[in-house]
């Protein structure tokens, strides 16, 4: 008795290479579909609503305000474009324009054809049907022709659907009464824009469920970031980074600072802990800034008092890590202090904490869309930040069984888990430990004036990560030579630490791709 052989199962390699072999194919059929209907378009007959659709024409696109130029300016002439963001139920009934890309197209008969505009992350479904008033079929078929990522105007009537809409964040329709493509893209893109803008757990989900849906991989994104930077998450991403650069500086104007701009090319190392970009400047040594320290303390030695900067950073770092940067945004901040270090401390709670309050209600929508493809909880914390003493945080990571050096530092793994511990005491991912061991903070660190074993410094952490690293730098010169004898520093170091102000107290809080750094200085 003989049986069939049974084909081979393919690797899963070899799946990948065949979906995406189906989804090129796909895609060539597509582009020869929308070419043959856009040839189509010409030999149809007379439409009595031609001019509610079609194409902008070269003299509307430069800036032709007569009449005559062509139909898109009749339509437009006297109206406003309203945002896709600002779309919402209670704008029933309402006329309005619109103008975004098309994100998708879903022809359903000769007569009805769906269109999803996106305009900055957010998306509206649009209805083209011939039982609205002024449409044809002839505009059903154009706008099911429209390639994707075309920049296109609708004029339409908002309605609400009974049931929710899946495909759109808008959570209305349009009915579309005139549509004009204002640039047409390409038939075929080299990324789709709702393939890039897909989680990892959607493409795990549709693959367990025997579907293999389309991956774009992080060096397809960075080839056609102009097109990566289209999706939600990163309009989203780009936008909450706005935000947080403004609540950074108003919040620092309401308290009095200053904004300074400092040299981003300079001589020399600003930090010695840190390598640097060098370059030939005219035949002279030269290097990209690690930091506006130096500047920043001129100005305070200059009598500003307070003052900030947000700015490039350049770090010439070799560690391959989410923790390394080697260029990013720097938010820095240098300020006297009357009394003790505990004002900066007082500071880095507060605007921390305004930074929370603001990004959660001036960016909900940008933080839904992130949470769409990048998954995230929100983050819990208190009006009033937290703060533990270094030794009260070992005492809880030993009784939770774990062993730590009562005078070393704290690795990642203590780290997390006194995170842990801490959300699960205090009900809070957002906190201050402060009082660190003198022996693990730089020589220069100030000690604590009832135990020299521990410092004037502190950590900020979030979700058991550190964000900031905050010291005071010893202010007297006998103390502050006598910790240079003690560590064994060569006398170049020294010369270098002497040539800067003495009276400073130091401090720098990193936070993901933020760089918060403090430097202040105690008055007579």
């Amino acid at each position: 008795m003989s049986s069939e052989p049974e084909e081979p199962q393919l690797s899963k390699k070899a799946a990948k290479k065949e979906a995406a072999k189906l989804e090129k194919l796909r895609r060539r059929q597509e582009a020869a579909a929308l070419a043959s209907s856009a040839s189509s378009l010409s030999v149809e007959e007379e439409d009595p609503y031609s001019s509610n659709y079609g194409d902008v024409t070269l003299p509307e696109l430069k800036s032709c305000f007569q009449h005559d130029a062509g139909n898109w300016i009749r339509a437009v002439a006297n109206l406003n474009w309203t945002q896709v963001r600002a779309l919402t139920p209670e704008m029933k009934d309402k006329e309005l324009l619109i103008r975004g890309r098309v994100h998708t197209t879903r022809p359903v008969s000769k007569n009805m054809a769906f269109l999803v505009v996106r305009e900055k992350g957010f998306t509206v479904q649009c209805l083209v049907s011939t039982q609205s008033e002024g449409v044809s079929c002839q505009m059903v078929k154009f706008a099911s022709g429209l390639s994707r990522e075309s920049i296109v105007d609708v004029l339409g009537v908002v309605s609400v659907p009974e049931n929710a809409i899946k495909g759109a964040t808008q959570q209305v329709d349009v009915i579309v009464r005139k549509l004009y493509c204002v640039n047409k893209a390409v038939p075929t893109l080299p990324i789709n824009i709702e393939d890039a803008a897909r989680s990892d757990a959607e493409i795990e989900t549709a693959l367990q469920g025997g579907v293999q849906l389309p991956r774009v991989n992080q060096d397809t994104r960075l080839n056609f970031r102009v097109l990566d930077i289209r999706t939600p998450a990163n309009q989203g991403i780009f936008r909450i980074q706005c935000q947080v650069s403004t609540i950074f500086r108003e919040f620092l104007l309401s308290e009095d600072f200053v904004e300074i701009h400092t040299p981003k090319l300079i001589a020399g190392s600003s930090e010695g802990g840190s390598a640097v970009f060098k370059l030939d400047y005219k035949g002279q040594r030269a290097c990209l800034a690690q930091s506006p320290q130096l500047h920043k303390q001129m100005t305070i030695c200059g009598d500003f008092g307070r003052v900030f900067e947000i700015g490039p950073v350049f770090r010439a770092e070799d560690s391959y890590t989410h923790r390394h940067l080697c260029e990013f945004t720097g938010l820095d901040v240098e300020m006297e202090i009357k009394k003790n270090y505990f004002e900066v401390m007082d500071i880095v709670d507060r605007l921390f904490v305004t930074m929370f309050d603001s990004l959660n209600e001036k960016c909900q929508k940008e933080l839904e869309a992130v949470g769409r493809q990048y998954p995230f909880d929100p983050l819990k914390y208190k009006p009033q930040t937290l703060r533990l003493t270094f030794e009260e945080g070992v005492q809880m990571l030993k009784e939770a069984g774990v062993e730590v050096d009562p005078l070393g530092d704290l690795n990642t793994e203590a780290e997390r888990k006194l995170g842990q511990l801490v959300l699960e005491k205090y009900g809070t991912e957002f906190y201050i430990l402060h009082r660190y061991p003198l022996a693990v903070r730089p020589f220069y660190t100030m000690p604590c004036y009832d135990n020299p074993l521990y410092s004037n410094s502190f950590d900020v952490f979030v979700r058991g990560n550190q964000q900031d690293q905050s010291f005071s730098r010893i202010m007297d010169l006998d103390l502050f030579l006598f910790h240079c004898m003690a560590t064994f520093l060569s006398k170049f170091l020294l010369d270098i630490f002497l040539l800067q102000s003495l009276d400073m107290v130091s401090a720098f809080c990193v936070t993901d791709n933020l760089l918060l750094r403090f430097h202040v200085r105690i008055l007579d």
